[in-house]
C-alpha cells in the first residue's frame, strides 16, 4: 500500500448558518486503504462524504484527489475522475432491471448523457463491465428482474455494484449495511475484504464489528472535528475515544456509536 495520498482534505469546512458541521478537517487516504469514519449521530459523517462526492459545496478548505484539486468540480466530473459513491438510503431506479441500473452507472462514470442509456444496454463492452459488478455481488440470478422486486438487502448490494461498476479509484460507502440482516452483512464484509485489494474505500458504518474487521485505519469525528486517527487497535484503546463515548468501560466492537 503506497503512502502517497489518493485523497487529501485540508481545512475542509461546512456551515449551515451559525452551525458548523465540518470544522477544519484534515485527512489523507492512500490507494488501497480502507478508512472508516466513526462518531456519534450528528457528528457530520454523511456531510463529510457528501463534500467529497461533490453533492455539498464546502465553505472553506480544499479537496485533492489523485493529484488534482477537485474542490470546485461537479459530482459528474468527480465520478469521471474515479470517485464512486453509495448512499445511506438506497438510490436504485426501481422500474429498471438490475442490469439496466448498473449499465446506467457505467454510462455516468464515462460522462455519457442519461438519454443514451437504453441503447447502451445492447452494447457488449458496457454490459460486460456491468455484468462483472453484478457477478461480484452475486446478483446474476436476478439481473433481469426489476429493482423494485428485490429484497432490501439485494437493493443495497445493487447500489454498491452500481458504485463499483464505473471502476472507481475511491469508493465512498455511507452505511452500506443499513437494513441488512446478519447473514447479508457478513456476506458484504467478505466482498469488501476482497475489494480492499483493488480499491481505496472510505467507509461510514454503524456495525462496529464490520468496521474493525475491514478498516486499515479509523478516524473519529466528533461534532464536525476529527479528534483522532489510527489503526483499529489504537482507536479501541484511545483514551479520547473512551472519554467521548464510553467513559472508562472496556471498548467492545459494537459499543462505539457510528
Amino acid at each position: 500500500m503506497t503512502t502517497t495520498p489518493l485523497l487529501s482534505l485540508r481545512g475542509l469546512c461546512k456551515r449551515y448558518g451559525g452551525l458548523t458541521v465540518t470544522s477544519e478537517v484534515d485527512l489523507d487516504i492512500v490507494a488501497g486503504e480502507t478508512h472508516a469514519i466513526i462518531g456519534p449521530n450528528g457528528a457530520g459523517k454523511t456531510t463529510l462524504i457528501s463534500l467529497i462526492a461533490g453533492e455539498t459545496r464546502s465553505d472553506g478548505g480544499s479537496i485533492v484527489f489523485d493529484g488534482h484539486d477537485i474542490t470546485h468540480m461537479s459530482v459528474a466530473h468527480r465520478a469521471q475522475r474515479g470517485i464512486g459513491h453509495s448512499y445511506q438510503i438506497t438510490s436504485v431506479v426501481p422500474e429498471y432491471t438490475v442490469q439496466e441500473n448498473v449499465v446506467l452507472s457505467v454510462l455516468a462514470s464515462h460522462g455519457h448523457a442519461f438519454h443514451f442509456w437504453r441503447p447502451a444496454t445492447k452494447t457488449a463492452a458496457l454490459t460486460r463491465q456491468a455484468d462483472e459488478a453484478i457477478s461480484l455481488f452475486g446478483l446474476e440470478p436476478v439481473c433481469q428482474r426489476l429493482a423494485a422486486e428485490l429484497s432490501y438487502g439485494q437493493q443495497r448490494l445493487l447500489e454498491i455494484a452500481m458504485a463499483l461498476a464505473g471502476r472507481p479509484k475511491l469508493l465512498l460507502l455511507d452505511e452500506p449495511m443499513a437494513g441488512m440482516g446478519p447473514g447479508e452483512s457478513e456476506g458484504l464484509v467478505r466482498i469488501l475484504l476482497d475489494l480492499k485489494k483493488s480499491y481505496g474505500i472510505l467507509l461510514i458504518e454503524h456495525d462496529m464489528e464490520a468496521v474493525f474487521s475491514l478498516a486499515d485505519r479509523i478516524s473519529v469525528l466528533f461534532y464536525g472535528k476529527l479528534i483522532c486517527t489510527g489503526d483499529p487497535e489504537s482507536i479501541r484503546n484511545n483514551p479520547t475515544v473512551r472519554e467521548a463515548y464510553l467513559g472508562e468501560e472496556e471498548v467492545p466492537h459494537a459499543d462505539i456509536v457510528a
